[in-house]
């Protein structure tokens, strides 16, 4: 009887929030918060699929009807995308899904599971090989592509790979920093997020700002747009637009001087930490994503001696990030703890998705 471990990490965004889906740079780390799937051959005609953190049960038939599945069934619709790669199930499995990941916290659980889901059935039924690269578009193909969803690339490649890595969300080119040493403190608020109704909100008001300058402005590329061209270029932007493109190339202007701090010789966390503190500013006072509690977690955490706090993922709650010290980590925790938030504690950059078969 054949037993599958699939695991995939949490990710934390370090700079370029709200960058992917306008295919623009991101800096991001994979997380030791865990997706996990247990799998065992149940010698059925389907998958029992039990999630006991969100104290649902699920069966999936291995043979079905895949064209008409709802908006957020990611289970099913992997299945439709490996269907066009010829992997397809021919026996059912037990399904255990249980996951250290804080659901709807920014984390990306979501992203988390469809990566540990795929990886679990390509394992399961086929012999095929997969890059890491290969297995994040696969990911992306099924949360994005077949929805129609608002997102980017970000928190696919982020958990297949692992680590810290550098993503052009055009190009899929990738830096690799397998040996950055950041503590790294993580907040959840406890306030849900409305993911796909901010992502559409903002994505929809950028491309729109964008669009203006490009009629404007022949040849205008915003992955080549600069600072100092600011003031000119939103001149062509209708007033409530203007936030969102000044926003925009400001984010921009930011992850390439993270990057270029990460490349030292030397890493550098207090530079890290600024320019985290900076991203923070325009993500709150220009995209205006973060609620009361969540300025005040990082309110909290910058006074008690982080290096550079910001709200991670979507936002309109979720949870924040912090640089901070190793000797200060705890001092930290106790802070955010004080303003409410639900919970708060020190994560490792990790690995990314793996699996165990036949142990």
């Amino acid at each position: 009887m054949r037993k599958i471990i699939s695991r995939a990490p949490g990710r934390v965004c370090l700079f370029g929030d709200h960058q992917d889906y306008i295919q623009l740079p991101v800096i991001a780390c994979a997380i030791d918060r865990l997706m996990q799937i247990d799998a065992v051959e149940n010698g059925k005609k389907y998958f029992e699929v039990e999630m006991p953190d969100l104290g649902q049960k699920k069966i999936i038939p291995i043979k079905q009807n895949l064209d008409l599945i709802p908006r957020g069934d990611f289970l099913n619709i992997a299945l439709k995308v490996l269907q066009k790669k010829n992997i397809t199930p021919d026996r059912g499995f037990h399904v255990l899904i249980t996951s250290q990941i804080p659901i709807n916290a920014g984390l990306s659980s979501s992203s988390a599971l469809t990566v540990a889901w795929i990886q679990f059935l390509i394992t399961a039924f086929s012999n095929q090989k997969i890059s890491p690269k290969d297995l994040a578009l696969l990911a992306f193909e099924t949360e994005v592509i077949q929805q129609g969803s608002s997102g980017g690339k970000m928190d696919q490649f982020t958990i297949a790979m692992g680590n810290t890595i550098f993503l052009d969300t055009h190009t899929n080119r990738f830096q690799h920093f397998d040996n950055l040493n950041l503590n790294l403190v993580v907040g959840v608020s406890g306030i849900s997020k409305d993911t796909f109704g901010t992502l559409s909100h903002l994505k929809s008001n950028t491309w729109k700002s964008i669009n203006q300058v490009e009629s404007q402005i022949p040849g205008f590329k915003i992955a080549n747009s600069k600072v100092k061209d600011l003031e000119k270029n939103l001149e062509y932007v209708e007033t409530k637009l203007k936030p969102f493109f000044y926003a925009t190339v400001s984010n921009h202007d930011i992850t390439q001087r993270a990057i270029e701090a990460l490349r030292e010789d030397e890493l550098n966390p207090n530079k890290l930490g600024e320019l985290m503190n900076e991203h923070h500013y325009i993500l709150k006072s220009y995209l205006k994503i973060t609620p009361p509690l969540i300025d005040q977690m990082i309110d909290n955490a910058n006074i008690s001696g982080a290096l550079g706090s910001k709200i991670v993922g979507s936002g309109g709650g979720g949870c924040i990030v912090s640089i901070t010290q190793k000797k200060n980590k705890q001092q930290i925790i106790q802070a955010i703890k004080a303003t409410g938030a639900k919970d708060a504690f020190a994560v490792n950059i990790t690995n990314g998705a793996y699996v165990k078969t036949n142990f």
